[in-house]
């Protein structure tokens, strides 16, 4: 059994509040503004040694004209398709609601495992007041929590697990994590679905559609890794409301937890200002990146339009210019597998570990071809280089005055290891050291 817990309701009564509970951490936002969660978000738990995912859900409203809602409610179907155990949320503090009547009606129609739970019982006077959700009509124990403090969820969690084998679900937390970053409305939702070929992440045309950090395995064509889209990164000064700000903080969060990074930029306004910092952000974190041109089938183009386009794009991320720049689009599915394979190049390339021997004999000859320039009168020897343990390539350099060697100096050296391995890709960190 896949062991899949789905968190089902109409929106703000507490599902990411519990979602979060279960996974133990704070991954879902919880803001008292409805409607804040809209994808499939999804988590790890555990209980009594049994593993288990979890999804939260947007909250299902019926017969609504708002576009959001209504990919809101797409996503909900699917999360049903997918589940083992349905957890079906109502809010003992509002009562009962249409809302709640016309979702209950979808649920009795489905052939599984359905759980009524009440949620905000933080009082015993509330137990009473959930009486009345006997209403609905689900054949199931009406189960009392409180998601906020804890309570009742231990008997909840009993119940879930007794559908549940004692089997350990894979481990992927070694798996490389792919994050798909870049500003708003770029196409990061929509390429992460054309990928996968499923509608796993709403697309809309309004800037700001995703919220939360949405992970998704992707194991196909021999490839094995988790793709992660995020929200779209825009300036503080524009960040206007709570719920966008801890989106930003999610891609960032996502973004420092990654292996490699695809950097989304839109082809019809090319690499702006903010395009750039995100770019920064990721090569200050040491991650690896290739920049995906997205939007690439709306250009009109000539001979010399790639080719330009790319001439000016690696002048503006300068001087860090070794990086894949794929032009892709996420609607005809223009070389996104050719952007997957260069995503996973890169990080074949940040992990690999260079022979010391090697590493010596190839960058000893560069530096007694070219040394480093006398400072104070003095002359500086390189006597030995090493690659450091480190999660990015790093590599210490061992001399008798590591104070006097030039940024400059650090850039031919930088060069010279890139032009005999490949680091494409990949931010490089020089450490001079006394010998």
């Amino acid at each position: 059994m896949s062991n899949i817990v789905a968190i089902v309701g109409r929106p703000n009564v507490g599902k990411s509040t519990l979602f979060n509970r279960l996974i133990g951490t704070r991954k879902a936002i919880v803001n008292e503004e409805s409607g804040v969660t809209r994808d499939r978000n999804y988590g790890k738990s555990e209980w009594c040694g049994k593993e288990f995912s979890v999804i939260d859900t947007g909250g299902y409203v019926s017969n609504s004209d708002d576009i959001f809602e209504e990919e809101i409610n797409k996503q909900v179907l699917l999360a049903l398709d997918e589940a083992d155990v349905i957890l079906f949320m109502v809010d003992t503090e509002i009562g009962l609601t249409g809302l709640d009547e016309n979702f209950a009606k979808l649920l009795r129609n489905i052939q599984k495992p359905v759980y009524l739970v009440a949620n905000k019982v933080d009082t015993s006077e509330r137990i009473y007041d959930a009486s009345e959700f006997y209403r609905l009509g689900i054949d199931s124990e009406l189960y009392c929590i409180s998601s906020a403090n804890g309570f009742g969820t231990g008997e909840l969690l009993d119940a879930i697990c007794s559908h549940f084998s004692e089997e350990k679900e894979e481990n992927t937390d070694h798996l490389p994590h792919i994050a798909i970053v870049g500003r708003p409305n770029v196409g990061k939702s929509s390429t992460i679905n054309a990928l996968i070929g499923e509608a796993r992440n709403i697309v809309t045309e309004i800037a700001g559609t995703t919220r939360d950090s949405l992970y998704t395995r992707y194991n196909r064509f021999g490839h094995d890794f988790i793709l992660v889209d995020t929200a779209g990164m825009r300036k503080k000064a524009k960040v206007s409301e709570d719920v966008e700000f801890y989106s930003v903080m999610r891609s960032i969060r996502a973004i420092e937890e990654s292996d490699v990074c695809m950097l989304l930029i839109d082809a019809t306004r090319g690499m702006e200002a903010q395009d750039l910092n995100v770019f920064r952000l990721i090569e200050r974190n040491h991650k690896g990146v290739v920049i995906l041109v997205n939007k690439w089938d709306l250009i009109e183009k000539d001979h010399k339009t790639t080719a330009a386009f790319e001439k000016e794009l690696r002048e503006k991320i300068a001087p860090f210019r070794d990086v894949d720049i794929i032009f892709t689009s996420a609607v005809t599915k223009q070389r996104l597998l050719k952007a997957l394979e260069a995503a996973i190049k890169v990080y074949e390339n940040r992990t690999q570990k260079l022979k010391t021997s090697e590493l010596n004999r190839i960058m000893l000859e560069a530096i007694e071809a070219y040394q480093p320039p006398m400072t104070k009168g003095k002359s500086v020897k390189i006597k030995y280089v090493t690659q450091l343990p480190t999660h990015s390539p790093s590599f210490a350099f061992y001399c008798n005055l590591p104070q006097y060697i030039k940024e400059t100096y650090k850039r031919y050296l930088e060069n010279k290891i890139r032009e005999n391995w490949d680091f494409t890709g990949v931010p490089i960190q020089l450490f001079m050291r006394k010998k």
